[in-house]
C-alpha cells in the first residue's frame, strides 16, 4: 500500500506532516496463542504506522508459550513480506518506512520469563524482541511492580539491566513499582523509556507514572509513550483531546524530545489466551478501574486515529518537525542509541 494515494479523512497540511513523519508505535497487543494471524495489523499500516512492538509474554506466562508465540508471529511476518519485515537495525525501520511496510517487533512484558538466566535476554534479542521491562504489575526476582509492594531493583535486577544495556534492547519502565523504575533510570547508561504510560498529575492511577519519574526518564534521554487505555487518560475517555492533554503535560515537563506514543490497543479482545488457573485479580486488582472482564470493559485509542493525532498537534501549534518526533522520531533515536549491542 502507498500512502501516498490514502486520504485519511484530515486537512492537506496534516496529511503531508503525517505521511513524512516516521510513525511509531510503542507497544500493541495480539492474543498469545500459537499459529495467531497478525492480519489485524493492517489497521496500522492503513493508518500510516511504519513501526509497532508486539507484545509477545508477560510474567505469567510460560516460557514454551511464549517461545511458540513468537514462532508463530516469525512464520506469520516472513510469509507476508510484501507488507511487513522483522527489524534487525534502525535502518530496518528507515527501509519499512520507505517501502510501504510495517517493521514489526517483539517486547516482553516483566523477567519472569528470563528464568532467572542472563544469557536468556540475547536469546530473546536473537528472536526478535527490542524492548523489555522488568515487571508486570506485580514483584519478582528482579524488581516491583506497579501493583506490588514498592520494591526496590534487586541485585540480580541491577545485573539485568546491564545484560540489557549490553545486548541493545529497549529498557522499558511501564507497569515497574515507582522505586524500581527509579533504579532502573539510574543505573542505565542508555536512554530509557515507558512505552505506554500515562501522566499521573492527569489522572492518579497505579499503572500512570510520577513526575520525578517522567524526569528521570528524560535525563536518560529516554521517551515517555502515552497509552491509549480510557481508564489511564481518565474516566474511560479515549478523545483524542483527552490524548493531546497528556502528550501536552509530558512536552510542557520535559520538553518535545521526551514525548512519544504506545497507544497499547488489544486485537481480539474476546480471545481467551490466559494461561490455565490464572488468577485474574492478583494480576489486575480489583479498585482500579480494570473491571470484571479487563479489556471487554476497557476502552482504548484505535491505531487508525493516528492521522487525527497528527492533525490535533498541528492544531495546537506543534511544529511539523516536532509532530513528527512525537509521532515517532524520538522512538527512532532511542533505537539508534540502545538496539546497537555492545561488543560481541
Amino acid at each position: 500500500m502507498n500512502d501516498e494515494a490514502v486520504n485519511w479523512g484530515i486537512s492537506e497540511r496534516a496529511q503531508a506532516a503525517h505521511r513524512q513523519s516516521l510513525v511509531w508505535d510503542a507497544h500493541a497487543c495480539l492474543p498469545l496463542l500459537p499459529g495467531q494471524s497478525m492480519a489485524a495489523l493492517e489497521q496500522h499500516r492503513a493508518a500510516g504506522v511504519s513501526y509497532v512492538s508486539i507484545n509477545v509474554g508477560m510474567d505469567f506466562n510460560l516460557v514454551p508459550t511464549i517461545m511458540r508465540v513468537i514462532a508463530a508471529f516469525r512464520a506469520w511476518i516472513a510469509e507476508h513480506s510484501d507488507q511487513y519485515l522483522l527489524p534487525e537495525s534502525v535502518e530496518d525501520v528507515r527501509r519499512a518506512k520507505r517501502e510501504g511496510r510495517v517493521a514489526v517487533a517483539f517486547d516482553l512484558e516483566g523477567s519472569v520469563m528470563l528464568d532467572d538466566d542472563l544469557a536468556m535476554l540475547r536469546l530473546y534479542r536473537d528472536l526478535g524482541v527490542r524492548q523489555i521491562h522488568l515487571a508486570y504489575n506485580r514483584d519478582n526476582s528482579v524488581g516491583g511492580g506497579c501493583h506490588g509492594a514498592d520494591v526496590p531493583l534487586t541485585l540480580f535486577g541491577r545485573q539485568v539491566v546491564d545484560e540489557i544495556n549490553r545486548v541493545g534492547l529497549i529498557m522499558d519502565c511501564s507497569h515497574s513499582s515507582h522505586r524500581t523504575s527509579m533504579d532502573v533510570m539510574e543505573r542505565s547508561k542508555r536512554p530509557v523509556v515507558f512505552s505506554h504510560s500515562n501522566p499521573r498529575a492527569l489522572k492518579n492511577h497505579a499503572r500512570n507514572v510520577r513526575d520525578d519519574q517522567i524526569d528521570a526518564c528524560a535525563r536518560t534521554g529516554g521517551v515517555v509513550c502515552v497509552s491509549g487505555i480510557g481508564i489511564f487518560l481518565g474516566a474511560n475517555d479515549i478523545s483524542t483531546e483527552t490524548l493531546i492533554r497528556h502528550i501536552d503535560y509530558v512536552a510542557d515537563r520535559v520538553g518535545v524530545d521526551h514525548v512519544g506514543i504506545g497507544l497499547d490497543y488489544v486485537f481480539d479482545r474476546a480471545a481467551n489466551d490466559d494461561p490455565p488457573g490464572l488468577d485474574r485479580e492478583q494480576w489486575w486488582p480489583p479498585g482500579n478501574e480494570y473491571g470484571k472482564s479487563l479489556y471487554g470493559d476497557m476502552k482504548i485509542v484505535p491505531p487508525e486515529r493516528f492521522p487525527e493525532i497528527t492533525e490535533a498537534l498541528l492544531a495546537r501549534q506543534y511544529r511539523e518537525a516536532d509532530v513528527a518526533k512525537i509521532l515517532g522520531g524520538n522512538m527512532l533515536r532511542v533505537a539508534e542509541a540502545t538496539w546497537q549491542p555492545i561488543g560481541t
